[in-house]
């Protein structure tokens, strides 16, 4: 999308990423989309016939477009011409955005930090949700936000890897920390994510049971669910769901004088990984991660 510029004509192949009605200031009413491909996303309108448009795609849909990218207040925007269903030959054009490193390569460094956590329940834990196929399928696909860092497919399996190693140097420095407990809540801290998001042929959506309830509140029921299934002691399992459940900072009604040192070293190494990944892709805000 970086070398769509203004006065340039652009015909391919977009997901549609958003799709909404609108009535322009002389009361005319016109479609405002973003489009997206493999390289990022532009808005886009329909201002000529845009109702019969409107009949003719959904929100999610690849669709074939014709147009030019104009300037509109100084942003750029696609004046959409003609638009209509992507073929069948269109089927293998890639739409959602990837990471650029290997999904199975980052898969290993997972499997690799929870080979030295040396806790046998938090270990038998690691392994039983590692070990789940539909699961650890998951976790090497989805995304860790559709807009802010780690946007794209592979997302979260590189953002688990760069917390987990984060802390992981952060025990070495500290060695009062239980890196044991550290390192597993980093490798599990986001793993609500693989039921938060849902990849599609041409769009990443978020599921009912992440509407409802957010990838933390998934992520606790799923690690608290694995670790009873496990045998995890008790105490083990409460000390694991508390850093996971301050990955995001204090919960509603908390201070930091609540936390486990761990919990605050999770908290704190997330938001590193996150931000300076955000600031490396240009954007300065952050969706839940």
């Amino acid at each position: 999308m970086a070398t769509l510029e203004p006065g340039r004509p652009v015909e391919g192949v977009f997901a549609v990423r958003r799709k909404e009605r609108r009535m322009s200031r002389k009361g005319a009413p016109y479609l405002a989309l973003t489009l997206g491909d493999a390289t990022g996303t532009i808005p886009a309108v329909v201002f000529d016939e845009p109702d019969w448009f409107a009949g003719q795609f959904e929100e999610g849909d690849r669709v074939r477009v014709t147009g030019e990218v104009t300037d509109r207040g100084g942003r750029t925007v696609l004046r959409v011409r003609s638009l209509r269903p992507a073929e069948a030959a269109d089927a293998e054009v890639e739409l959602i955005p990837r990471s650029h490193r290997d999904p199975e390569d980052m898969w290993g460094f997972v499997l690799g930090l929870a080979d030295e956590v040396h806790d046998p329940g938090l270990r038998a834990l690691l392994d039983a949700m590692t070990g789940d196929p539909a699961l650890a399928d998951a976790w090497r696909t989805v995304p860790c936000t559709r807009s802010g860092h780690h946007a794209y497919l592979g997302g979260l399996v590189e953002h688990t890897v760069g917390v987990a190693m984060l802390c992981q140097s952060l025990s070495t420095w500290h060695p009062r920390l239980d890196a044991d407990l550290l390192v597993a809540a980093a490798l599990l801290h986001d793993v609500g994510h693989t039921r938060n998001w849902q990849v599609g042929p041409a769009t990443v959506e978020q599921t009912d049971e992440g509407r409802a309830l957010g990838h933390l509140a998934i992520g606790l029921q799923m690690v608290d669910q694995a670790a009873r299934d496990s045998g995890l002691d008790d105490d083990r399992r409460l000390a694991l769901l508390h850093a996971i459940a301050w990955h995001h900072g204090p919960p509603a009604g908390q201070h930091v004088g609540q936390a486990s040192a761990e919990a605050v070293a999770l908290w704190r190494a997330n938001a590193m990984e996150a931000g300076v990944k955000a600031r490396m892709e240009g954007s300065s805000a952050l969706d839940d991660s």
